[in-house]
């Protein structure tokens, strides 16, 4: 009862992003919608008019004043549909704008942990073709169902003014049709999250197959990825195939049920006109109108709310994945780092049984620099991992000065530690955006992260509003790396985590990055590399030997090599 009650308060959260500040836009397009429905029945009632008057039958009204109400009605249709015309769209707009921007403000307020145990895929399928099924399903619908609703009860009342007799005739035929319609509603509902989740898989497939290009070309592994694609896109494609043919099944129903209530009420009318029981041609004829208006929303709000079924459970699925994996937030810290980051006997394992970390126990004191070296799979990079927050499953406690890491709250943490990686995101804009990460810093505060990154030469040949293409497509692999620095020291954190920042760059450029990040002075920094040149090394203050998950030496390059332990053999063999 609790899960269904909170996933109904996340609906709620996300329905209400339609109409914030966007009630005007929608009432107004409302009323558009409504009169034009009324509008629509009081043409009926003037066709009612004209063929009694045209059979010789006596009325209020003459033909030029019937004539005359015929025009002054088609003048106020007119000016409704401009309104409508301006006014619905201005309301979809709005709408999804902020329902898209509530949904990614909610997945970036997730923290690294939180989201490296998520698919990106999700929120990709769930921001473009989710959204677009509950823009055109649901939202564009409402206008629909309110239409079809006013002329479905509003034609039942004049037939009833007409003829009570016929109305009712007409109310029975419709009846089982519009039944076995709502039925087939949650059906609907089903396939549709059966198609959002193969799209998902597809986008997830997609991604993967761009992202590893060059993998795929160099291992000549055309033919399998294909097979893969072509099956993913088989699936995706029979899932919509499903739910077309439940939309069909729907719609024929209706299409049925509008038939027989016709052919019914017809025959019923016709008997009643000869029977001589007060129904004129008039009446008969203008029944051809008003059953459109009865049977069209028998067929059409059936689909309506079935598809309206459909985008809530689009809408339940990305709150879902919203609310999954989020990190217990805990409270906010200084922003300084005075003592340095403990780490004391930390366990660490991404399965069961098996731990990537066992017993650390560190002292990264602050305004040092220290390195962490070991052989590949010796949990390097999970250490630092922990010490920047990916997770919070681990045994032990790290500690920053007093606060355990599991206590800082997320923004806190991340006003604590800046991190360079191996892979540096280039968004597809300038270098000078890509620096400032879109945000506005001092000119002179962004200056120096320029010329401490090593930067401001390729800046003054090529300028900040260079551009970096896509993925930094535009750039060596240094210069993204002198950027990731860049972005580092401007945000001016007193933590500075490099993960293998240097892997792929050639040794000249690779040497250079590393001495630029310790050249800088009143910055922790935590750099696991897998590179061991002495003139580098020397200028750490300490450095940590890490082998099987654990650390089995720690000191300076000169009491590690007096030893001639792990360390000394680790070098020795990589020169």
């Amino acid at each position: 009862m609790k899960t269904a009650n909170a996933a109904i308060q996340m609906r709620r959260q996300f329905k209400h992003q339609f109409y914030k500040n966007n009630h005007l836009a929608m009432l107004t397009a409302m009323a558009a919608t409504i009169l034009l429905a009324f509008a629509s029945l009081f043409i009926s009632w003037q066709m009612k008019l004209i063929i009694d008057i045209a059979a010789g039958g006596t009325g209020k009204f003459s033909l030029g004043e019937t004539a005359l109400m015929c025009a002054a009605t088609l003048g106020v249709m007119f000016l409704l549909l401009l309104m409508d015309y301006y006014v619905r769209p201005r309301f979809i707009h709005k709408a999804m704008r902020q329902y898209k921007d509530y949904a990614f403000e909610q997945m970036i307020k997730k923290s690294i942990h939180s989201f490296n145990n998520e698919r990106t895929s999700t929120y990709i399928s769930a921001l473009s073709n989710d959204a677009n099924s509950i823009e055109n399903n649901y939202l564009l619908k409402l206008f629909s169902l309110v239409e079809n609703i006013i002329m479905f009860f509003g034609a039942f009342a004049m037939m009833i003014y007409f003829s009570p007799l016929l109305t009712l005739v007409a109310f029975l035929l419709s009846l089982l049709p519009v039944v076995i319609s709502l039925l087939t509603g949650s059906r609907l509902a089903v396939q549709e999250k059966q198609v959002s989740d193969r799209n998902e898989s597809f986008v997830g497939l997609l991604k993967d197959t761009l992202g590893g290009f060059s993998v795929i070309k160099s291992f000549k592994a055309e033919a399998e990825v294909f097979r893969l694609f072509a099956g993913a896109n088989k699936d995706t494609e029979e899932a919509k195939c499903r739910r077309q043919r439940t939309e069909c099944i729907i719609t024929a129903v209706g299409a049925v049920a509008q038939t027989i209530a016709q052919f019914g009420v017809f025959l019923f009318g016709a008997w009643l006109a000869m029977s001589g029981r007060g129904v004129t041609a008039g009446v008969v004829l203008v029944f051809v109108q008003l059953m459109n208006y009865v049977l069209i929303p028998i067929s059409q709000v059936p689909q309506i709310l079935a598809n309206k079924k459909a985008a809530d459970a689009l809408i339940d699925k990305l709150a879902a994945a919203l609310a999954a994996h989020v990190r217990q937030e805990g409270a906010p810290v200084e922003c300084r780092l005075e003592e340095g980051i403990c780490l004391d006997y930390v366990t660490f394992a991404y399965e069961e049984g098996a731990p990537a970390l066992q017993d650390v126990s560190a002292r990264f004191e602050a305004g040092k620099s220290y390195a962490v070296v070991g052989a590949s799979g010796s949990g390097k990079s999970t250490l630092l991992n922990l010490i920047m927050g990916s997770s919070d499953n681990y045994q032990g406690e790290i500690m920053y000065d007093s606060h355990e890491l599991r206590s800082i709250h997320s923004d806190a943490l991340y006003d604590l530690i800046s991190i360079v990686q191996q892979n540096v995101f280039v968004f597809n804009s300038s270098i000078s955006d890509n620096i400032t990460m879109f945000r506005k810093f001092d000119e002179a505060r962004v200056r120096r992260a320029v010329e401490m990154s090593g930067l401001a030469d390729f800046i003054s040949a090529r300028g900040a509003d260079y551009p970096c293409g896509e993925n930094g497509s535009g750039l060596s692999g240094g210069e993204r790396q002198r950027i990731s620095i860049a972005r580092c020291l401007l945000r001016e954190t007193p933590v500075l985590l490099v993960d293998e920042a240097t892997a792929s760059l050639d040794t000249a450029t690779a040497f250079a990055v590393t001495n630029s990040i310790l050249d800088i002075s009143g910055l922790t920094r935590i750099i696991v590399t897998h590179r061991l040149e002495e003139a580098l090394l020397c200028k750490y203050d300490g450095i940590l030997v890490m082998k099987n998950g654990r650390i089995e030496e720690r000191g300076t390059f000169a009491e590690l090599m007096e030893r001639k332990g792990y360390f000394y053999s680790l070098f020795t063999v990589s020169q």
